[in-house]
């Protein structure tokens, strides 16, 4: 990823944010039916070394429980910012 690497080598603060986007929509997706999920809110922001994920999902019709789906995609998040700074 060197082209995501910022000044000190480390990831970009957006390489950052755009990982734990994708692997919390990712988490979301591979749990409720595309159809079943009728609001989708990931927020992510990282400022000075500390990473803050929300996940909101309001999936009615879904046979998951949704609200642990949410903390699942939150911390698969987290893990994936973890990995983007082991392969730096």
């Amino acid at each position: 990823m060197g082209t995501d690497a910022g000044p000190t080598g480390e990831p970009s603060d957006e390489a950052v944010v755009e990982a734990a986007a994708e692997a919390a929509e990712g988490l979301v997706f591979s749990r409720l039916a595309t159809g079943d999920v009728e609001d989708l809110d990931v927020t992510v922001s990282f400022e000075d070394g500390v990473l803050d994920v929300d996940v909101y999902v309001h999936a009615p019709d879904a046979d998951a429980d949704v609200e642990q789906v949410a903390e699942d995609a939150a911390l698969a998040a987290r893990s994936a910012v973890d990995d983007l700074f082991e392969a730096e």
